[in-house]
């Protein structure tokens, strides 16, 4: 590990400013209190694809054996990443599943890593803490009946057979805007969830803030 440890935070929602992001911000505030250097990525600023199943990262010698050989706004991001010592990753559920944005780079970030050999070892060349943090609208009680733990747990076995151990970090019934009378959302109660989002998100920030502040295990 080099003398001042690199952590890198995603933002995988394309809202600026809202839950998602300000999750993995504090995290990240929290591993710089424990003196690391840190980088946050809002991913929607980046223009990129999912995996084109080229398989130059898997080429016998070849010069991209175990790094994507795609060029576009997620290689230097991949690059910075194989080179850092922890990863923190957000995301908010849309329909199910994390953004497209997100699912888009996690099949560049791992795929590359994949390997067909019996041995099954992966291509990355250390053991890196990834920390995952969700957003969404169900509460919390709903999350195992309607499938997420599942998911959730799927994402935490794809990284940590890849990349490192993975923790997960679930924020539940966020506040979605600042005027529900707009739109048509007449399900939720919008005074509610503005207090929610008084009450109970600080605690969900204090959650992110000792995650990244325990990534390094210091």
């Amino acid at each position: 590990m080099r003398q001042t440890a690199k952590i890198i935070g995603i933002n995988g929602s394309p809202r600026k400013g809202w839950s998602t992001h300000v999750l993995v911000e504090e995290a990240l505030k929290g591993a710089a209190t424990e003196g690391a250097e840190t980088e946050l990525v809002n991913l929607y600023d980046l223009q990129f694809k999912g995996c084109i199943s080229c398989f130059e990262c898997k080429r016998k010698a070849g010069p991209s054996l175990g790094r994507c050989a795609v060029k576009d706004d997620i290689k230097p991001l991949l690059d910075r990443i194989d080179a850092c010592d922890g990863l923190i990753l957000g995301s908010p559920i849309y329909v199910g599943e994390v953004t497209a944005s997100v699912r888009a780079f996690i099949e560049r970030l791992t795929f590359q890593y994949i390997t067909y050999r019996k041995d099954r070892k992966s291509f990355f060349p250390r053991r890196i803490p990834v920390k995952l943090i969700y957003t969404m609208n169900i509460p919390a009680s709903a999350v195992e009946p309607n499938g997420y733990g599942v998911k959730f747990r799927f994402y935490e076995d794809l990284f940590a057979r890849l990349i490192g151990p993975a923790e997960t970090l679930l924020s539940t019934e966020t506040w979605q805007t600042t005027d529900y009378g707009k739109y048509e959302m007449t399900m939720f109660d919008g005074d509610e969830r503005k207090k929610r989002r008084e009450t109970v998100f600080p605690e969900d920030k204090r959650k992110a803030f000792e995650m990244g502040a325990g990534i390094l295990g210091r």
